[in-house]
């Protein structure tokens, strides 16, 4: 018997335009909802499952844990804790980490710690350049920080000490940021995630390295969605071979659990002191064990280098599939992080594909985006794209 699932929850907040589906079970790049539809998980949670669903190396590790410990506060030292942030540090080429609960809170922390930087130079009013098109979550600080007027709406005033510039243009920068004292930091996604997949080139984060290396300004670089592996690297900022000053973190962390980190290079890793910031949750150590065994199952079985050859591998069939159609403005991205824009918006297209068996999601009203657990395989790549194109094509002549 097939189960009924009421659109909206008498007894949640209608905060989310939910499908009308609930999931039960997943398995690899599958999940499968209460009432037994199987779907190809083309979301991987929105980029926060990194191995995918059960994975059999990560699950009996986190069972050990609860059996354990799961929660113990930060008056007390968390083993774990040290080693993850070891190897964060490791990996980034950076030197300390601090640990929170979301993608959210490590934003929060890193406009905490450029603030507090400007005020330990003497600067009492710091302003700090965000982008257009940008998303940093939605607390106060973070939506105002956020470039789409959506999510701004209804919760103004916002938080001042921002100055907004276009992606990709050194030019409008550095004129934005002209002869102002007060300007203390560059905070901008790699690839924008809800923005709708933009990157930043190359050449252009190199220019901005050199502009905050040149003005003592802290180069901030939101990695939640598009970091721990998902482009191919483990940064995807390390394809510009740079290191930023401050680096949050979350979402494929933890394969699922909630966990956030700020990662600090020397110029910001000794801003914060005790009594500057904190978290109840952050650190704990069920979050700190899920990070740890994220990281070494990912070494282990490669899925970084999965991550760049399957994405590849899906973008070339996407371009192959979807060349000469008018109605397509750009494929576009990195590794399995990859957005299909359309000139006409298509969220439909969000449900729809969930009807054919696929999950994904659409972004920025015209942009389908991708971002699958990074154990996908050619095979489910192509399964994709032979679920996904056809729903284009119907869409866009609908369109006209």
């Amino acid at each position: 018997m097939t189960k009924h699932i009421e659109a909206a929850s008498p007894h949640t907040m209608n905060t989310y335009a939910r499908l009308p589906i609930a999931m039960d079970r997943g398995q690899g790049c599958r999940v499968w909802d209460i009432n037994g539809k199987s779907y190809l998980d083309g979301l991987g949670g929105i980029a926060v499952n990194t191995l995918g669903h059960n994975h059999p190396k990560l699950v009996p590790a986190l069972q050990d844990q609860i059996s354990k410990l799961i929660h113990c506060s930060n008056y007390y030292h968390v083993p774990n804790a040290e080693v993850l942030a070891k190897k964060l540090t490791e990996l980034s080429g950076m030197t300390n980490a601090f640990f929170c609960c979301t993608g959210l809170e490590a934003n929060e922390a890193a406009l905490k710690l450029a603030r507090k930087f400007g005020h330990d130079k003497g600067i009492t009013n710091p302003q700090i350049v965000v982008y257009e098109k940008a998303f940093h979550g939605r607390s106060i600080a973070t939506l105002s920080a956020t470039g789409n007027p959506k999510v701004q709406k209804g919760f103004e005033p916002l938080v001042e000490g921002f100055i907004r510039v276009p992606l990709n243009d050194i030019e409008a920068l550095k004129q934005a940021t002209e002869g102002n004292p007060n300007v203390v930091a560059v905070f901008f996604e790699t690839i924008q995630g809800e923005g709708g997949i933009n990157p930043m080139r190359v050449d252009y984060l190199k220019q901005v390295r050199q502009l905050c290396d040149d003005r003592d300004w802290l180069m901030m670089i939101d990695e939640v969605q598009c970091g721990m592996g998902r482009t191919g690297k483990w940064f995807a900022h390390q394809w510009a071979g740079i290191v930023p000053d401050v680096m949050p973190l979350a979402k494929g962390l933890g394969s699922g659990m909630p966990i956030g980190a700020v990662v600090a290079g020397p110029k910001a890793a000794n801003i914060f002191q005790p009594g500057n910031h904190g978290t109840t949750f952050g650190g704990n150590p069920l979050a700190m064990r899920a990070g740890v065994e994220t990281i070494r199952i990912m070494e282990e079985d490669g899925l970084m280098e999965n991550a760049a050859k399957v994405g590849a591998h899906l973008k070339a069939a996407l371009d192959k599939a979807l060349a000469g159609n008018a109605g397509i403005k750009d494929i576009r991205g990195q590794g399995l992080m990859l957005g299909i824009e359309l000139t006409k918006p298509c969220g439909v297209l969000t449900e729809r594909a969930a009807e054919a068996g696929l999950l994904l999601s659409v972004t920025a009203d015209s942009v389908i985006r991708l971002v699958p657990p990074l154990i996908l395989t050619e095979a489910e790549a192509d399964e994709i794209v032979a679920i996904l194109v056809p729903l284009i094509e119907a869409f866009l002549q609908e369109q006209g």
